[in-house]
């Protein structure tokens, strides 16, 4: 093999060398563009676990506030209905609308705690979904 000709096949293969090399190089910021596209796919995903979470957390504030509420009546002494709202709404956040009731049935004590769900930030818009929570209790003879 001529000199001339070994050189032209080492340029050759320099040449393919340093345009794989230029092609490695244009990847660099592949997983920048990458990660910009799937940050409103998170959010998303974020934005919807918050609110099922707020949805679970609004079922257990209408439980509780029930059976709050109806353990207060059931003993209070004097008005018993007025007793049970006002222990229905004593452990529930402000931020969230509620609503409670009370009834007397018979020897039972009925309480109902309806609750709306807040759209992502409690104290803010709510969503239109009512959580009910009831609960029931004998009445303590006086």
């Amino acid at each position: 093999m001529s000199a001339a000709r070994a050189v032209g096949r080492l340029r050759a293969v320099s040449a393919r060398w340093a345009v794989g090399r230029l092609r490695a190089a244009d990847d660099r910021g592949q997983s920048v563009i990458e990660f910009t596209g799937m940050v409103p796919i998170i959010l998303v995903t974020l934005a919807v676990l918050w609110q099922s979470a707020l949805v679970g957390y609004t079922f257990v504030l209408a439980g509780n506030a029930a059976d709050k509420a109806v353990r207060a009546g059931t003993v209070a002494e004097g008005n018993r209905v007025a007793a049970c709202e006002r222990a229905g709404q004593e452990d529930v956040p402000g931020s969230w609308t509620t609503r409670i009731s009370c009834a007397p049935q018979g020897d039972l004590l009925t309480a109902e705690a309806r609750l709306d769900v807040p759209l992502l930030f409690p104290g803010g818009f709510d969503l239109p979904i009512t959580v009910r929570g009831e609960a029931a209790a004998a009445l303590e003879r006086e």
